[in-house]
């Protein structure tokens, strides 16, 4: 008897201490345990030890942490009727442990699902110029939409952000010759900015020569000096109309008082008239 009293003894202390250790609980800092005994909700406690009556109860953790999610490659229409593959990313974070387990059946899949959802109905009514332009004003639209849809699983949605888009090549090809046209429209005119400045300040630099005579020959002087100075075998030097005016008109003169005057050294012959 006393063997058979001592086992029965060590069988219940077995009993005992398994059921004092299935009582307890461990939950991490960034964990909540959402305890439920016989199927009712009696809330959500930790981080630390918990104890829960045993046998009778179920605890769900819940992580509390920023969670990372990426939403796979969904093909988009945009509202130009250009067909897109974008991808994106989603952070988000239980503020209200009860919610996410009570509300929703599985809040990470409900997320992903309601992610891509809003992600194909803005990408739609968003023209592909806005979307490629103004990316951060579609994140936002994103992170609110999708925001409003999870707070009744007590999930707070941080930020939405378009991680890629993928375009039709035929697409890009027409980007491609659309940005090269912009940049050579551009150039056209900082070209002729530049001309209309640089004539601008040529009319105000010859008007200033031609005020003072002197300081264009010393810009002749100059340029001629600047020409030396690369060792050339010949110098072409531009030589102003203005500057041999003088010598052509006395040269004209002289051409003109030798035809009307002819010179006294020259015999003239006499003719007679036949009779």
């Amino acid at each position: 008897m006393n063997l058979f009293a001592m086992f029965v003894y060590g069988v219940i202390v077995a009993l005992l201490v398994w059921v004092a250790f299935s009582a307890i609980r461990v939950v991490q800092q960034y964990e909540r345990g959402v305890v439920f005994v016989l199927g009712r909700l009696i809330g959500a406690k930790g981080p630390g030890l918990i104890f829960v009556p045993p046998l009778i109860s179920r605890v769900s953790k819940v992580d509390l942490r920023i969670i990372t999610l990426t939403v796979p490659p969904q093909e988009v229409i945009t509202r130009d009727n250009v067909t897109i593959k974008v991808t994106a990313v989603l952070y988000f974070y239980v503020v209200d442990p009860i919610a996410a387990i009570v509300n929703v059946m599985d809040f990470h899949q409900a997320t992903t699902q309601i992610g891509q959802t809003t992600l194909r109905n803005v990408l739609g009514q968003s023209e592909l110029d806005e979307l490629l332009a103004q990316r951060n004003k579609v994140n936002r639209d994103l992170q609110t939409i999708i925001d409003e849809q999870t707070e009744g699983w007590g999930v707070k949605v941080t930020a939405v952000e378009i991680k890629d888009i993928e375009l039709p090549v035929t697409m890009q090809r027409a980007m491609a010759k659309q940005a090269e046209a912009e940049r050579e429209k551009r150039a056209k005119v900082i070209h002729a900015q530049g001309e209309l400045q640089a004539s601008t300040q040529l009319a105000q630099a010859a008007e200033i020569l031609g005020s003072q005579p002197a300081a264009l020959q010393l810009r002749y002087l100059q340029t001629l000096t600047e020409v030396a100075v690369e060792k050339n075998s010949t110098i072409i030097f531009p030589l102003p109309i203005d500057l041999i005016e003088p010598m052509l008109k006395m040269t004209h003169q002289k051409a003109d008082r030798a035809v009307r005057e002819p010179p006294n050294d020259v015999p003239l012959k006499e003719f007679s008239l036949p009779r």
